[in-house]
């Protein structure tokens, strides 16, 4: 399996826990020295009461703990045993990833910036937490800074998942007003994975925004064949359609939005 510099790898695998994230992902935890590639450990309960003796506990079992509990929703528990691995060598950066992960479930967006900022200080050389931290940044009002933690991430040759980063590049670069950067990233992205649907959406809208809408039906074609019901596809279709001037397939895409969002002010108007 492929590691990062810390010993205790989290892997982030999907959008889950972070309010309004995009490709801030739910935990898993590998064990470091697994003997198949990328194979995932069901994480254990653990005891987090506080009673004696949990201090030297398995730091991989009070990761795999914290990160159990934090998908079920039992924050304080969750807590209370990062905590503990937090001052266990080797296990501060994941721990510090999973305070952050807390914070951010809690509403408590300030604070988990912390935490994220803590991760990639202790393992600057880990790719994930580059991406958790310039995601965290671009998503509080600072996108063109998170563009160098970014490319921190990609520029490490044992990330496994680069797509993440570059997707999340493209929409920061967007949001910083640099839609050519944008469509670097969002381009590598799908060339490594033509499937990308962060990168599709977005070169739908790049597209659109620019004013060739061959190439923004293109986008949002393969987009809707991934995802039929997505709203926001169904809609910027149904407007692409309206400025090639097919009334016809814009009111498919809009009965298609309708039977999907019956709220008739989320569609555009067939002009």
């Amino acid at each position: 399996m492929r590691r990062e510099s810390s010993v205790f790898v989290l892997v982030f695998v999907g959008c889950a826990v972070l309010a309004g994230c995009s490709q801030l992902e739910r935990l898993s935890i590998v064990r470091p020295y697994a003997t198949m590639r990328d194979q995932t450990q069901v994480a254990p309960t653990y005891d987090v009461s506080g009673r004696r003796g949990v201090r030297n506990a398995d730091a991989y079992q009070l990761l795999a703990s914290a990160t159990d509990l934090l998908q079920r929703g039992q924050y304080d528990q969750a807590e209370r045993a990062a905590q503990q691995a937090l001052s266990i060598p080797g296990a501060t950066a994941d721990a510090n990833t999973l305070l952050g992960m807390i914070a951010d479930a809690r509403g408590q967006s300030a604070k988990a910036g912390k935490f994220y900022e803590a991760a990639a200080a202790a393992a600057p050389q880990n790719a994930p937490y580059a991406n958790n931290y310039g995601k965290w940044l671009c998503a509080n009002g600072r996108p063109a800074d998170s563009l160098s933690w970014f490319e921190r991430a990609l520029g490490n040759p044992a990330y496994a998942t680069p797509v993440i980063a570059l997707s999340n590049a493209g929409e920061c670069a967007r949001m910083a007003s640099d839609p050519a950067r944008a469509e670097q990233y969002w381009r590598a992205a799908l060339g490594m994975d033509p499937n990308a649907l962060p990168a599709l959406s977005g070169m739908a809208a790049l597209e659109f925004d620019r004013g060739r809408f061959l190439e923004a039906r293109a986008f949002a074609e393969r987009w809707l064949a991934l995802t039929p019901t997505d709203a926001g596809g169904l809609r910027l279709a149904a407007a692409t359609e309206q400025k090639l001037g097919d009334n016809a397939a814009a009111s498919r895409y809009l009965s298609r939005l309708q039977a999907t969002s019956p709220d008739p002010s989320t569609a555009p108007p067939v002009q």
